[in-house]
């Protein structure tokens, strides 16, 4: 797996590192990342960051744009942090971290980047795993008329995601019960990244 390093401002580069998937013992050791793509039904581009807990299986937010460039990425991820509290780590495949403004962000961050291997999947498996689920249960049974559309059925999604589905992985416990019993309690905040979902739903169920 790649690693990040840092040398004179401004310069950095990637060298091989092995880390095996392992859980973490406290949540927001490692946070894995990836984008996922849709339309709506104008033909416009979906690009939902999503963001899970390593330790937790919580997804922690799924923001949801048109367009997220790297300047507007590291501006979420400070929203996600505000709300959250930082991560020592995140791990990702070759798309959200990449970019300059990223691993700057990170760097000033004091933020580790770890970058799985090209075509292995697999070392990036949790948030993988809720890929396959948001990808099968929630955006192909929708068609979204808008962005605010696609915004208010994804935290929903998310919600009861976390909220009400049991994880064989976590000993049958949901992410918020799992999270509850590691040392430090429970991190949930209240709040979404999403507006249009606030307005709809309310500010109950974490960010």
């Amino acid at each position: 797996m790649g690693q990040f390093y840092f040398g004179d401002p401004g310069q950095f580069y990637i060298g091989a590192n092995s880390h095996p998937l392992l859980r973490p013992a406290l949540a927001n050791e490692v946070w894995s990342m990836d984008f996922v793509f849709d339309r709506v039904a104008t033909g416009r581009t979906l690009k939902c960051l999503t963001v899970v807990d390593d330790a937790t299986h919580e997804v922690i937010a799924v923001p949801v744009e048109h367009s997220m460039g790297g300047e507007h990425l590291t501006r979420v991820l400070d929203a996600v942090c505000s709300l959250r509290g930082k991560p020592q780590v995140i791990r990702n495949g070759d798309g959200p971290v990449t970019g300059k403004a990223m691993m700057m962000w990170a760097h000033r961050q004091g933020i580790e980047l770890r970058l799985i291997e090209p075509g292995k999947p697999n070392q990036n498996a949790y948030v993988e795993s809720f890929n396959g689920r948001l990808r099968d249960e929630c955006l192909n049974e929708h068609w979204f008329t808008s962005l605010d559309h696609a915004k208010r059925v994804i935290e929903t999604f998310r919600r009861e995601y976390n909220e009400e589905r049991t994880k064989k992985s976590l000993g049958g416990l949901s992410p918020p019960s799992k999270q509850s019993s590691l040392p430090g309690g429970p991190l949930q905040c209240r709040k979404t990244l999403n507006p249009s979902a606030n307005e709809q739903g309310g500010a109950s169920g974490g960010l």
